[in-house]
């Protein structure tokens, strides 16, 4: 990796005694599922809380979120099978005792959220209305408003924390670094530095930090996230000496709207969940020979099996077909908006879909309580890597997860907390570049292109390398550089992701769940490993999954 990946320690140059100054309890970075939930549970145990939001509340991954909350309400189904599917889903990756831990306690969470005024959809007789998605064996999937789950358990959660007097939200507020005492590796996180565009530069000191700053699919051209989701919380947590892990897996969404010219938006999974039908450009349903639950198969192997399909007939996408369904404009009233603005009809035409960048299943490495390996930092929900989702996340798992683990890793975070003391300074110099200068705007398109062409749904070892090259070039020229504004900082930390992405898929030389290498199709017992990345280390360590020793294909 070029030097200037892990020689810069902050983004910007300051002196901690020249900013204002904002004490707390529990910093959390993240207004999603995870960090609301974490900021709950550490004002409920009597911490102080501050929240920091990137945008406001409604631009986070949660509040975009189609797709429902899994969680085991019948029953006809159990725990068991719901671990089974999600252990099933992640390819042999997932840490066992994790995986249970969220999906035993999921009921209690979703439960808690229902007493807290969530509406979800119910049926005739006033039960709750489950669906099924794909790779689950039950019904077990709940929504809200057909397509709008996310909106409305955002809502909730707000609702929630605006009742609790400990917790303050400032939105519109970017997170540029972690505070560390020293610049040393294993340095203790302090709090974070920040940046308000009416309030400018602050330092923010807590107790206990927790980031739950989403994911990073937008260092991808095609993708279903927020423009936020530019993986600021994960480089900064890199920089500060913290490990990420299995960063080669990003997992692709495989139904998203794919018209010329429009954005990448989402077709839940709800509605194959419902039946809809994947065709050929021939009106061929091509997913009952690739998988024996056809549609309703895990995401990786869908999205693999529509590049495939692409790819052997020309085009650039596929076709959903829903006009056999019942409903749908009842069922699905947010998509069928959608896609009335391009004069779309479910019941008469067939939709163009492809798949895009959906889910950052790789992140900050953290145990079962949140922490990382940096004392004073927590992680939680799509910016953590804790070992649920494995190689590949099962549909609905993510709200979950946020719930679950938000709840634990909130709660550690204020019980576990040191005095904060005399606050240290912090100097932060960077000499000023001498090196050429690329165009900010070009290095942000050409990085996505790039991850997109060559870091996809499908890799091989040659684009890979080619694409680690490019980022070293780009890095040489930009990551040396020092911006004033959210647009350069940014582009920074996505070329950090990018980078760390590219590397660990390139590393990583074997097929599983949504990482799929050309070059080498077929698992690996060699990688059936964590593989984890920190600043200034040459390489990766590994460590070994927790539960099972075989591979699940």
């Amino acid at each position: 990796m070029e030097r200037v990946f892990n020689d810069r320690r902050y983004l910007i140059p300051f002196r901690s005694t020249l900013l204002p100054q904002i004490f707390t309890d529990v910093l959390v970075v993240g207004g999603g599922v995870a960090g609301l939930r974490a900021a709950i549970a550490a004002a409920s145990v009597g911490a102080e809380v501050i929240v920091l939001s990137k945008t406001d509340l409604s631009q986070t991954n949660t509040a975009w979120a189609q797709g429902g909350i899994a969680a085991v309400m019948g029953e006809a189904d159990s725990i068991d099978a719901h671990a089974e599917d999600t252990l099933t889903a992640g390819a042999g990756l997932c840490d066992e005792p994790m995986v249970r831990q969220v999906v035993q306690d999921g009921p209690a969470r979703l439960r808690e959220c229902l007493d807290w005024g969530m509406e979800l959809d119910r049926q005739s007789d006033g039960s709750l209305d489950a669906g099924q998605e794909g790779g689950h064996s039950f019904r077990r999937v709940f929504h809200a408003g057909g397509d709008a789950t996310g909106t409305e358990l955002q809502r909730c959660l707000v609702a929630k924390s605006d009742s609790l007097p400990g917790i303050r939200l400032f939105e519109q507020c970017f997170l540029l670094d972690f505070i560390t005492a020293s610049d040393e590796p294993c340095s203790r996180v302090l709090g974070a530095i920040t940046y308000h565009p009416r309030f400018g530069l602050q330092m923010i000191w807590a107790r206990s930090t927790v980031l739950a700053s989403g994911g990073a699919g937008v260092v991808y051209r095609e993708t279903t996230n927020p423009h936020a989701a530019t993986g600021d919380g994960l480089a900064a947590a890199y920089r500060a000496g913290v490990e990420v892990a299995d960063m080669a897996f990003m997992q692709f969404h495989p139904t998203v709207l794919y018209l010329p010219g429009a954005a990448r938006s989402l077709i839940s999974e709800a509605v194959r969940g419902d039946g809809a039908h994947l065709l050929d450009a021939g009106g061929h349903r091509f997913m009952t020979e690739v998988h024996a639950l056809a549609e309703l198969a895990p995401r990786d192997i869908v999205s693999q099996a529509i590049v495939r399909q692409i790819a052997s007939q020309g085009g650039q996408h596929v076709l959903l077909d829903c006009r056999h369904m019942k409903a749908f404009a009842a069922r699905f009233p947010g998509i069928s908006a959608l896609l009335k603005t391009f004069d779309l009809d479910p019941a008469r035409d067939l939709i163009p879909v492809h798949p895009a960048a959906h889910y950052t299943i790789g992140g900050v490495r953290v145990d079962a309580q949140g922490h990382t390996n940096l004392a004073g930092l927590f992680a939680v929900g799509e910016v953590a890597c804790s070992g649920v989702h494995g190689g590949n996340r099962l549909a609905s798992n993510s709200l979950l997860e946020g719930l679950v683990l938000g709840e634990i890793t909130g709660t550690e975070a204020a019980r576990n907390g040191d005095a904060l003391g005399t606050p240290t300074k912090i100097v932060s110099d960077i000499p000023k570049s001498d090196h050429g200068e690329l165009d900010l705007s070009d290095v942000r398109s050409s990085l996505r292109s790039a991850m997109w062409r060559n870091v996809g749904i499908e890799r091989t070892g040659s684009k890979l390398r080619d694409a680690v090259e490019m980022f070293d070039f780009w890095g040489r020229y930009t990551l040396d550089k020092i911006f004033d504004e959210p647009a350069g900082w940014e582009t920074q930390n996505m070329l950090l992701v990018g980078a760390l992405i590219a590397r660990s898929a390139l590393w990583r030389e074997e097929s599983r769940g949504c990482h799929s290498r050309v070059d080498f199709p077929e698992a690996s017992q060699a990688y059936r490993v964590h593989d984890g990345w920190a600043r200034g280390v040459g390489g990766p360590t590994v460590t070994p999954v927790v539960g099972r020793v075989e591979v699940v294909e």
